[in-house]
């Protein structure tokens, strides 16, 4: 049985208080009123104009030689009223986009972090589904580790509904769609393709499908963890609750692919309400694998480190580190398919999306393609090194920060703009639920043997060698 060190607990207590505190000076910061942001913009246009005044007299021109001039500027000013009034008009505009972008950063920020730790939790319950569905000879002595990461889509799925019920009851407003008079015609904020979508984009029946989804989810992961601990206690040769977690694995896969990629599109695509793309659900699906496959590969290494997990040898690191670079290749492929078939139609509705993160967030829209592609290449292209720890470490620590960086990428551009930065409220997210996640799938670990006895495969994964 593996227990939880106090370094590590205290490890992950610290991450989340810090976290915490950065997370909440995030939000302090945030600007109290539109008319605190007006005054930043005049300040910072001043600071920027200072230097650039003029003398009237620098150049020995008198100051009555622009007298005519001045009052036909008089003259044209009351004879044009309306012209200082639509540029305050304009500045007023501004001043309240960029106060909504403002308030919603922190808010975006939390989004983002829980979305990510939750996402290697359902990524890592369907990876477990997927070797009891395969009957794979190699991994049940990693099923543990598997259910101990899958572990956290209880705590992550409640934040994350919490976090969508806020939007719901518009506490925040990262969502535009759910804007008050958006389906009104004739209101300011009416947009009428948002409202011709409003059959399935209404706050209620989105909530429902969320609730649904990780009822769903949990469900599955529940159940699979019951069955394996029941096949640990079950006679020589009685295989019933195996065979139990087979059907339910199976009918798990399918829920699953149909219920992510709906996920993908109501909490991910519709911040982009006017955006839409057929691959998004297999686009999210592969960055969620991938990264589940890795955390797996990280905790499963750490545990080796620590005197555990016997039976696991550079065999199976080098599967899953097979695991990683494949899916790192299939990532790369459907990220560059869907940008290269909407970059060259050039379709004004699809191809805006990737014109504002090119624009406003170049260095980390290509730089995370960089990161995601080019480093598990050169790190885990040979087989050797798939067997080595510190190059897996080192891959995957990559492919954890390449895909956070992902994640931000699709939210930051729809709910904050060009208003990002990576501060405060960024950095203290991750920090909080890296160390709730760490904190929680270690301690669902600990609860079990970490080798699955009852397993009718056990033999073969305990013997696995090539």
């Amino acid at each position: 049985m593996y227990k939880v060190t106090s370094k590590l607990k205290i490890f992950a207590i610290v991450l989340m208080v810090v976290g915490a505190l950065f997370t909440a000076v995030g939000f302090w910061a945030v600007p109290s009123s539109q008319a605190v942001v007006q005054q930043m913009i005049d300040d910072d246009a001043a600071a920027h104009g200072s230097g650039h005044g003029t003398d009237s007299n620098e150049h020995g021109v008198a100051e009555d030689a622009h007298q005519d001039t001045g009052q036909a500027a008089a003259h044209s000013s009351e004879e044009h009223p309306t012209d200082d009034a639509h540029a305050g008009g304009h500045e007023d505009e501004h001043a309240e986009h960029l106060y909504h972008q403002l308030q919603n950063r922190p808010w975006s920020a939390v989004y983002i972090a829980a979305f990510f730790f939750f996402m290697i939790g359902l990524g890592a319950l369907a990876f477990l589904a997927l070797q009891k569905v395969s009957q794979a000879g190699w991994s049940p002595v990693l099923f543990r580790v598997m259910e101990g990461v899958g572990s956290y889509i209880l705590p992550g799925g409640i934040i994350m509904f919490i976090l969508l019920l806020f939007s719901g009851l518009h506490i925040n407003h990262i969502f535009v769609w759910m804007e008050e008079g958006i389906d009104v015609v004739g209101h300011e904020n009416y947009d009428a393709l948002v409202a011709s979508k409003t059959g399935y984009l209404n706050v209620p029946f989105w909530l429902f499908r969320a609730g649904a989804f990780l009822v769903g989810w949990n469900l599955y992961r529940w159940n699979i963890r019951r069955f394996g601990l029941k096949q640990d206690e079950a006679k020589d040769g009685d295989i019933s609750w195996y065979k139990k977690g087979f059907k339910h694995s199976a009918m798990f896969l399918v829920f699953f692919m149909v219920t992510e990629s709906i996920m993908s599109w109501d909490w991910i695509m519709s911040l982009d309400p006017h955006w839409f793309s057929t691959l998004f659900g297999w686009y999210v699906f592969s960055s969620m694998f991938v990264t589940a496959i890795t955390t797996i590969a990280l905790v499963t290494i750490f545990l080796k480190s620590k005197g555990y997990l016997e039976f696991v040898n550079d065999s199976h690191i080098h599967d899953l580190a097979k695991f990683m670079f494949g899916f790192s290749i299939f990532w790369t492929y459907l990220w560059f398919s869907q940008f290269m078939l909407i970059w060259y139609s050039n379709i004004p509705e699809e191809v805006t999306y990737f014109v504002t993160r090119i624009q406003d967030y170049n260095i980390l829209f290509f730089g995370m393609v960089a990161i995601n592609f080019l480093f598990p290449i050169l790190i885990l292209m040979n087989s050797d090194f798939k067997r080595v720890n510190w190059f897996v470490v080192t891959a995957g620590l990559f492919i954890v920060i390449g895909h956070y960086i992902d994640i931000y990428v699709m939210v930051m551009p729809a709910t904050v703009g060009e208003s990002w930065f990576v501060g405060f409220p960024e950095i203290g997210s991750f920090l909080f639920f890296a160390g709730v996640f760490i904190f929680y799938i270690f301690r669902t670990i600990s609860k079990a043997p970490l080798i699955p006895k009852g397993d009718p495969f056990l033999g073969e994964s305990k013997h696995f060698h090539y």
